[in-house]
């Protein structure tokens, strides 16, 4: 399951008319593998790019990525549809990058500055990250955040998703959940507006 970086992230829009139905079809064997496939190329690159924010490199992505799908065919019978299948798809996926970071954290990291300075690291020497200078400077920003505070804003301003869906994804109470983002927003906006006046500040 390879997936490659492209200028528009999302590349088509996730959309099944009659979820319910389709899910039928999900859970019955003679159209199970069709209608997987379906499902596949429907939702496999968002929530590719909803893991890779947060595993950081193409190769991690892809490796949860084909966990995340297995667990999601495994556990389509336990699906109660208390949420929509969508936000189903991305807590599993959610629940995977987290739990390839435990298994890896010895390997990799050793403090929480260490985690920061991989994670830029990463960033930089990835081959599929399109580093454009006000990109970098954005995630060097999200990379000096909490890791809850970082995950909130990238799911909501990246993924697009509603403060629902990711209630549901997280397991944050809402009002909790908005006090991180716009909490987020605002140390975005003043770091932003502080390095800009130091530049100017230096060329002058």
């Amino acid at each position: 399951m390879k997936i490659k970086s492209g200028s528009n992230i999302y590349l088509m829009n996730a959309n099944i008319t009659n979820e319910s139905k389709f899910i039928q079809k999900l859970l019955d064997r003679t159209q199970r593998d069709v209608a997987f496939k379906q499902l596949l190329d429907l939702y496999q690159e968002r929530i590719y790019w909803h893991i890779r924010k947060i595993v950081i490199t193409h190769d991690n992505a892809n490796d949860v990525l084909q966990n995340t799908f297995m667990r999601v065919y495994k556990s389509l019978p336990k699906f109660k549809q208390n949420s929509s299948l969508h936000t189903w798809m991305y807590k599993i996926a959610y629940n995977e990058s987290l739990r390839f970071i435990e298994q890896n954290k010895k390997r990799y990291y050793v403090s929480i500055d260490d985690v920061n300075n991989k994670y830029l690291d990463n960033l930089e020497e990835d081959t599929y990250f399109d580093a454009s200078y006000i990109q970098l400077k954005l995630q060097n920003i999200l990379s000096k955040m909490p890791e809850k505070q970082r995950q909130v804003f990238q799911m909501k301003y990246y993924d697009d998703l509603k403060f629902r869906e990711i209630v549901a994804i997280l397991g944050i109470k809402e009002g909790s959940l908005k006090t991180l983002y716009y909490g987020a927003v605002s140390i975005i906006k003043k770091s932003m507006i502080a390095e800009d006046a130091c530049i100017k500040s230096e060329a002058s």
